[in-house]
Formats: C-alpha cells, sequence, structure tokens
C-alpha cells in the first residue's frame, strides 16, 4: 500500500454522493425514481468535470460480449445462492429482499429507460471509472477494490434496508475487480445491464 495523500476531488465526491442519496431515499419513495435519476445525473456530470476518462485497452466485439455477458450472468448466479442461503438463516434479510423490490423496482416504461440510459452507465462511471479510479492511484488495487465497495455500499445505508447495503457491496466488489483487471468501462455497463435484466425483469429472485 502506498504512501496516501490527501484527494480533494474524491472526498468531494464522496460527500456529495451522501448528501444526494440522503435526499433520494429520505421519505421521497413515491418519486425515487425521479430523484435518483437526477442525483446520478449529477454524479455523472461531477465525476466528467472532475476525472479524466481512461482510454480502454483495445479487445475485440467478441470478448466485449462476452465478458460483459458472462460476468452479468455470474454475478446474478451468485446473489441467487446468497440469496436461497439467507432462507436458511434466521434473520429477516430475506424479507428485506422482497421489501427492497416493491420499493425500487422499476413498474413504468421510463423507469425501464432511466435505469438503461442514467443509472446503470452511471454507477459505473461514478463508483468505478471516478472514485476507484482515483483509490487506484493512491494505494494497492486490492485496498482500492475494497474501499470502493465499502464507499458504495454506505450511500445506501439511508434506504434503511441492510439488504440493499449488503447488495451493493458484493456488487461493487464484483464490478471492482473486473475492472481492475480490464479497464473497461463499456464492458462493465454491458455486465450491470445483463445483472439487471435477470434480476429485476427475467428471474426476479424474492
Amino acid at each position: 500500500m502506498t504512501k496516501l495523500s490527501v484527494d480533494t476531488k474524491l472526498i468531494s465526491s464522496i460527500i456529495l454522493a451522501h448528501i444526494l442519496l440522503f435526499i433520494t431515499f429520505h421519505d421521497h419513495h413515491a418519486v425515487f425514481w425521479y430523484l435518483y435519476s437526477g442525483a446520478m445525473l449529477f454524479l455523472i456530470s461531477f465525476s466528467i468535470f472532475q476525472g479524466k476518462a481512461e482510454s480502454n485497452a483495445k479487445k475485440s466485439f467478441f470478448q466485449f460480449l462476452l465478458y460483459g455477458i458472462l460476468s452479468g450472468i455470474v454475478l446474478y448466479l451468485i446473489f441467487w445462492i446468497g440469496h436461497f442461503l439467507l432462507t436458511l438463516l434466521p434473520t429477516d434479510l430475506d424479507q428485506q429482499v422482497s421489501h427492497a423490490y416493491k420499493r425500487f423496482s422499476p413498474e413504468l416504461l421510463w423507469n425501464y429507460i432511466v435505469l438503461i440510459i442514467i443509472l446503470i452507465p452511471g454507477e459505473e462511471i461514478f463508483w468505478r471509472g471516478f472514485v476507484q479510479k482515483r483509490l487506484m492511484n493512491l494505494m494497492n488495487d486490492k485496498f482500492a477494490i475494497l474501499i470502493s465497495a465499502l464507499l458504495n455500499a454506505s450511500v445506501f445505508l439511508y434506504a434503511d434496508l441492510p439488504i440493499m447495503m449488503i447488495a451493493a457491496f458484493v456488487g461493487s466488489l464484483f464490478w471492482g475487480i473486473l475492472y481492475a483487471k480490464k479497464r473497461d468501462l463499456s464492458m462493465l455497463i454491458l455486465s450491470h445491464l445483463i445483472f439487471d435484466l435477470l434480476l429485476l425483469v427475467i428471474f426476479p429472485i424474492h
């Protein structure tokens, strides 16, 4: 682990994310999709304005599809197995999964549209392309992946559902490892899209 320096842009981005997600989740269930879309657009703009885009390593279109689709399926299977294990534990975490689906799943057509064109790309651009990338410039990749995942999970504290923090941590850890290895945000966005389609549309696990 290298010597850390203060990254004011990184610190500012995390504070901003917490403020925006606090507003998004705090007693605004009826307008959640409006607020989350606005918050993510703001974070995308912040990332682009403050951070320099990283060129991706050249890959064939076949490799792009292969890694993107397979990784999305693998993460979905991890979540499916995780949910099955939760049903065996004496906790209410499996019930929280159902509550999360009821409160935050897309219902209207425009919800799916913003999920695909704003939320999925935005989460990867901000959490991997900006936060994790800056952390990787400050420390060992393994620490950067872990801290980025913890920071990503932390903003879901305001949802009042611990299972969402756990899910965000696992997903961020998975995509963080993929980003560190491939440095390809477009591949991560495809992976995230496949995962969300399986989790929210095709084979919901609640």
